[in-house]
């Protein structure tokens, strides 16, 4: 054989129509590509055990989220794109297996938070209003499903918007989603909640722009409890919005139309707020989880007043605008109120199958 001298050589391979630069640009390029390929085999068995172990041993870190820049190999149509936003394999947004529907002031927030302790439990982060906003509802459930935060097969994706109780369209939009959806409505005594809607409401109308609130709201803002809650010939004005949604029999009965009794979990808030775990097991009974929500993931914060949360990592209290203290009611005010709702909390009594011993005095 003879070698062949340098300008032989670029012509032969110029012959091939590969010059140096493109030949080295093409073996950058499998290399990369063969790098790329391993890293993600090691990467996608990494997160399999992660996700194995975060499931199986009760984690928090299940919802985890990873981000990578944006990549296009090759540079050309056909290169191969990565997304800029990259989640462990085989989670994904699911529409709500289980709602809070309600009620408004009886503790809805509290129980999201404290049911999110669970590691099979993931959250909305706030209220959705999809059923009883037409709106919202409109956008269709592909909008509703982006809402729900990312969770693994065999997670819980829970939501609360506690005005789905009282509007009438909910249930049957509910059931049109999932007819085996579970529902969690949690109640307190109802004088007691009426005079917390009240306060809430004054509160916020004291804060609100006067171009933002309307001049009834107003005009009920600078007025007491004792005023709003009974007529001028002392009847009780249940055309007043707190004391109407404590009727709680005449908005459930529309849900007992629509849904089976054994689908509705009705969790008494003024437990919940004295002594939370309780009341929390027999929600992961009926949701099917195992007890993991214990007295260690609680401890009473005496200067607010409640218990807050504790996990593995951190503590956790309800913002400031959570148990207000509520205003001085006439204690008259009060009992005639009771007197009043002790008929219709029979009746909430004789629908839920269970006495819930609120006084009538």
């Amino acid at each position: 054989m003879h070698p062949v001298d340098g300008d032989a050589a670029a012509e032969c391979v110029l012959l091939v129509g590969l010059s140096r630069p493109k030949m080295a640009a093409a073996l950058l390029s499998v290399m990369m590509m063969s790098l790329f390929l391993t890293f993600h085999v090691l990467y996608d068995s990494a997160v399999y055990s992660l996700e194995s172990a975060a499931v199986a041993g009760g984690s928090g870190n299940a919802n985890m989220v990873v981000l990578t820049s944006r990549m296009d190999i090759s540079g050309g149509p056909g290169g191969v794109i990565f997304s800029n936003r990259v989640h462990f394999p085989r989670t994904s947004r699911r529409l709500p297996q289980a709602i809070i529907i309600g009620v408004r002031k009886c503790g809805t927030r509290a129980l999201l938070e404290m049911l999110a302790l669970h590691p099979r439990v993931q959250k909305a982060a706030g209220e959705v209003h999809f059923f009883d906003r037409d709106d919202n509802y409109q956008r269709g459930l592909e909008w509703y499903r982006r809402k729900m935060p990312h969770s693994f097969r065999g997670q819980i994706t829970i939501e609360k918007s506690p005005s789905y109780f009282v509007t009438p369209e909910v249930p049957e939009r509910i059931r049109a989603m999932n007819a085996s959806v579970k529902l969690l409505l949690i109640v307190r005594e109802p004088v007691t909640r009426a005079i917390s809607d009240y306060t809430q409401l004054r509160s916020h109308a004291a804060t609100a722009s006067s171009s933002t609130t309307s001049s009834s709201s107003q005009q009920n803002a600078q007025r007491s409890f004792e005023q709003l809650a009974l007529r001028t010939d002392g009847s009780v004005n249940l055309a007043y919005r707190p004391l109407a949604i404590s009727l709680y029999h005449t908005f459930l009965l529309r849900w007992l139309e629509v849904f089976q009794r054994p689908q509705i979990l009705i969790v008494n808030g003024d437990l919940l707020i004295e002594d939370p775990v309780p009341q929390l097991h027999r929600i992961e009974n009926f949701l099917g989880l195992e007890p993991r929500i214990g007295r260690h993931n609680f401890y009473f914060n005496h200067t607010k007043g409640f218990f807050c949360l504790r996990n593995e990592t951190a503590d956790k209290c309800l913002r400031e605008s959570k148990g207000r203290r509520h205003p001085r009611v006439d204690p008259m005010v009060v009992t005639k109120l009771r007197r009043f709702f002790g008929e219709h909390n029979q009746r909430f009594y004789d629908l839920v199958g269970e006495d819930m011993g609120w006084p009538e005095e």
